[in-house]
């Protein structure tokens, strides 16, 4: 559980590096990586979290 919550953590604090750097540099490349890695961040913890929900419910 802690493992998956760092990971996450790290997977949004990269994904705000990626639109640093495209605020810093205007490449469109890296607000493409940005957008892809929080989406596919957010999909993997509320499936996750659904998961964990569906546990206590059962």
């Amino acid at each position: 559980m802690l493992l998956f919550r760092w990971l996450v953590l790290m997977f949004l604090l990269g994904a705000a590096v990626c639109f640093a750097f495209y605020a810093g540099t205007g490449q469109p490349r890296f607000k493409r990586w940005g957008w892809t890695v929080l989406k596919w961040t957010l999909i993997a913890a509320f499936v996750f979290f659904a998961v964990l929900i569906l546990e206590r419910l059962a």
